[in-house]
């Protein structure tokens, strides 16, 4: 049996797979706080699914960024008592099996070219927007090297705005996209928001920031996921119209999907992880 799971910033998701094809209907909980409390949750939560039967392996991701070498949780903006913790670690000494963390977006990605909407792409953009931004590159079914993971939600699209707040994250394309920002700016949850003027304008935002990660990640396929995508919400048909307008480095546009497998991707991805161990 192998364990699955996905710690998002307020949702945690766990499954059970016998084969690496499927898996159980996941059983979900608020994510903790505390580093200590969600630990012992998961923990817990993981013994009651197996029901006494050995595990293989676990693999899963988490809302935050992961020292590739020592497990190490290094930053996690919705989790941040959960920074500098061991959680590699502490899974590995608690069940006695190999424990294998990335994260949560890279693991979306994943599962969207394994099983979703990415299928048949070589190289793929995963983007999501939801309450944040973030993004992840999957080539030939891998999620692809790098030193940290990938923020393509910090990459500045307003300079002035970056230097006029004396360098912190204003400009970002995180202030001006994700739900957390759009609620703030409009004082309410993004899908009460019926002005199609404003859609218009975070929509051509978001494209400047997915143009700009284009040109870095010169992907074939690009999946687009998150709330944000949802009506109303970010227009997909007029993202293909502004980078259409906007390319001229590249003599075509990458194929852009929406996802498929919604709030279950990490899951699909920490399964296919799995099998290619």
């Amino acid at each position: 049996m192998y364990i699955l799971f996905d710690i998002g910033g307020t949702k945690t998701r766990l499954a059970t797979s016998i084969d690496l094809i499927s898996f159980t209907e996941p059983i979900i909980f608020a994510t903790p706080d505390k580093f200590s409390s969600g630990r012992e949750l998961l923990v817990k939560e993981i013994k009651n699914l197996i029901g006494g039967e050995k595990i293989k392996a676990l693999a899963g991701g988490i809302a935050g960024v992961v020292d590739k070498a020592s497990g190490q949780i290094l930053s996690a903006p919705n989790l941040p008592d959960w920074v500098g913790s061991f959680l590699v670690e502490d899974l590995k000494q608690e069940l006695a099996v190999p424990v294998f963390l990335d994260n949560d977006t890279a693991m979306a990605g994943l599962g969207e070219v394994a099983r979703g909407a990415g299928q048949g792409g070589d190289i793929v953009a995963y983007i999501t927007v939801s309450t944040g931004v973030g993004g992840s590159r999957i080539v030939n079914k891998k999620i692809d090297t790098s030193v940290f993971g990938f923020e393509p939600g910090h990459q500045i699209i307003d300079q002035k705005a970056l230097i006029a707040s004396g360098g912190s994250h204003s400009g970002h394309l995180d202030d001006f996209i994700s739900g957390r920002a759009v609620a703030e700016r409009f004082a309410c949850p993004p899908y009460e928001i019926k002005d199609d003027k404003i859609w218009t304008e975070i929509t051509r935002q978001f494209s400047i920031g997915l143009y700009n990660t284009i040109l870095h990640w010169s992907p074939d396929t690009v999946v687009l996921g998150g709330s944000m995508f949802k009506q109303p919400g970010i227009k997909v048909e007029q993202i293909q119209s502004d980078l259409s307008e906007m390319m001229q480095a590249f003599p075509k546009l990458p194929t852009i999907k929406p996802a498929e497998l919604g709030d279950f991707g990490g899951l699909y991805g920490a399964m296919f992880s799995l099998r290619e161990k």
